[in-house]
């Protein structure tokens, strides 16, 4: 377990900086929709845009999170 420590702390920064990209373009994409920006879409539509990239963000940030969490975990282990 130990040997996958460096992959666990290098994919979770790689997927939180992925969760704050999806966080910054879907509030772009979904801010443009409801101001009317975008040609042929409901404004109601940048409501659902903004929250299915909320939710991405929540969710790849907890998958960050969690390996982080796992980290720490092999590495109390390890001290044992």
């Amino acid at each position: 377990m130990r040997q996958n420590i460096p992959f666990l702390k290098t994919s979770s920064v790689v997927v939180k900086i992925t969760a704050w990209i999806f966080l910054v373009l879907g509030i772009i994409g979904g801010v443009t929709v409801l101001l009317g920006l975008v040609p042929d879409n409901p404004r109601w539509l940048g409501l659902i845009v903004l929250a299915v990239y909320a939710f991405s963000f929540f969710f790849l940030y907890l998958v960050a999170r969690m390996s982080d969490i796992l980290v720490e975990i092999i590495k109390e282990v390890k001290k044992e």
